[in-house]
């Protein structure tokens, strides 16, 4: 069905008052977003913060009257000066709007993140394609920190090695790792939807065999040849001594999620157990590789 939607800038306004007002007016959903560029990346524990700058973004049924809404708004937000725009959405397969933006893309030399049955553009034996729905889950390729972990699989030797994915999202590095050739994949998060994305896109790659999912409060296991980390600095640093007591000795180590900035950091609470390879980067975004010791 078709939706009103009712767009505006917060600016100093109240986002609870305005989110409010929106339901009472009828809203069948309110978005809050990031208006400008200023990401949240690692809130506090429990912590929900907002942007400095929030833009609200309203649906109504097609039917309400925009100069009514508008002009309930002005009063209730106490704003008659109130830059609100009404914009008529027509039906879509909403749940699948994410596909519009994303398209096969190629890490490396062999390895092709492939979207909803879209086969890459060229054809050729020693590709190895993942089929891949996100779902709600983080992890299409499309993010840098992403990226550089599918290219650092990519150049690797994988074949025959256990691997653990802490944080796997959508589940497309344990996925890419075992299709890759590795002997076993254990995948961990603690989102359940992330759980509920990479049984499907592992069924989607045929790969239910070999490859394991759970939260990620449920035992690790240990003695790893490869441990996945694309998660963000803050938990990767607290990790530290964890993922060094899962990883054998001469096992190797990704890590990734981490800004420029943050990279150092995240280097010295690992450099107890493992040799760190130089930072790559990307977009601002940071992978790093390590070896552990004996």
């Amino acid at each position: 069905m078709p939706f009103l939607q009712l767009h505006l800038t917060l600016g100093d306004l109240d986002p609870d008052l305005a989110e409010e007002t929106c339901f009472a007016a009828g809203a069948v959903s309110v978005t809050l977003t990031d208006a400008a560029d200023d990401p949240i990346l690692e809130p506090a524990p429990g912590a929900t913060p907002l942007w400095p700058t929030i833009a609200l973004s309203a649906l109504f049924d097609a039917d309400a009257d925009p100069d009514t809404l508008t002009a309930h708004l002005r009063f209730a937000l106490d704003r008659t000066d109130l830059a609100v725009t009404c914009t008529l959405l027509a039906d879509r397969a909403w749940e699948r709007e994410w596909l519009k933006d994303f398209k096969p893309m190629r890490f490396g030399n062999r390895l092709w993140i492939c979207p909803g049955g879209q086969p890459p553009p060229e054809q050729d034996p020693n590709h190895v394609i993942i089929w891949l729905d996100p779902g709600l889950a983080f992890g299409t390729g499309t993010h840098a920190t992403t990226a550089l972990c599918l290219e650092w699989l990519d150049a690797a030797e994988v074949g025959g090695m256990r691997v653990l994915d802490v944080g796997t999202g959508s589940g497309i590095l344990a996925i890419a790792a075992r299709r890759l050739g590795a002997s076993f994949v254990h995948a961990l998060d603690i989102d359940p939807q992330a759980l509920i994305a990479t049984q499907d896109n592992a069924a989607r790659n045929q790969v239910d065999t070999g490859l394991e999912i759970a939260l990620a409060d449920q035992p690790w296991g240990g003695n790893y040849d490869l441990v996945l980390a694309n998660i963000l600095a803050e938990p990767l640093v607290e990790l530290a001594p964890r993922i060094a007591s899962c990883t054998r000795a001469g096992g190797r180590l990704v890590l990734s999620g981490l800004l420029a900035p943050q990279a150092e950091r995240v280097a010295n609470a690992y450099h107890p157990w493992f040799e760190i390879a130089p930072a790559r980067e990307r977009d601002g975004w940071v992978a790093l590789s390590g070896i552990r010791r004996s």
